[in-house]
């Protein structure tokens, strides 16, 4: 969807880098979130303190929440993996959140974005399989019967690469969704009141869809943690 006004996009066409800031918008506002994840966490670091306020103990039980729901689904064996899951689902949930703020643009309702993270996951993925399992974790893509493995492999092989389409797709598709919905209301309704309870929805759809990408990724490290059947 084209946005009428990008803030970010307007001060790269005065730096002379409009044609970049049209057609890499998203990039651009990837760039916010990431700068805007890393201000907010070492303003956070320098508050943290033995005696925490009422600040420190809502984003404590938070990331701890976050954790513990993490390894329910893994076991203890995945606590490790919580640093890069909860990297993500906090940089996925931000990009689905910014594009709220008039003058910004939801960095997931571009597929680039939601394809690259996929890409992370389901490749890192396959890295926790060999940490664990050696040259014996090709056996999670060869069936429980050698005289299946012809038939099972390439099955297995389509699977993990639709895990990519799946993760991607699904994100890209119910936040581009709701870019639209947002964009035709302004359009028919006016630009103050019709929008309201659909971005009122659109924070519940970006918390869910979030949490969606999120538990589909390590619910992916568990099964590379198990052992193959």
């Amino acid at each position: 969807m084209e946005h009428p006004y990008l803030f970010f996009v307007k001060l790269f066409e005065m730096l002379g880098l409009g044609h970049f800031a049209h057609a890499y918008a998203h990039v651009i506002y990837s760039w916010v979130v990431m700068a805007l994840l890393i201000v907010l966490g070492a303003l956070g670091a320098r508050r943290v303190s033995m005696i925490p306020g009422k600040g420190q103990n809502v984003w404590e039980m938070f990331i701890s929440g976050l954790e513990e729901f993490m390894v329910d689904v893994t076991g203890e064996e995945g606590r490790w993996l919580f640093p890069l899951a909860g990297t993500v689902f906090i940089y996925i949930l931000a990009c689905n959140l910014i594009g709220i703020v008039p003058g910004f643009e939801t960095p997931t309702a571009n597929l680039n974005t939601t394809l690259s993270c996929a890409v992370v996951v389901v490749f890192y993925t396959h890295v926790i399989g060999i940490k664990y399992h050696g040259a014996k974790y090709i056996k999670h893509f060869l069936g429980p019967v050698w005289w299946l493995m012809p038939l099972i492999f390439p099955i297995e092989i389509i699977g993990h690469l639709a895990r990519v389409l799946s993760l991607s797709i699904r994100l890209f598709g119910n936040m581009m969704g709701h870019e639209l919905v947002v964009g035709i209301l302004f359009f028919l309704a006016g630009a103050f009141f019709a929008p309201l309870p659909i971005m009122a929805l659109g924070i519940f759809v970006a918390l869910v869809q979030a949490l969606v990408f999120f538990l589909l990724s390590i619910m992916y490290f568990a099964g590379a943690i198990e052992e193959a059947h």
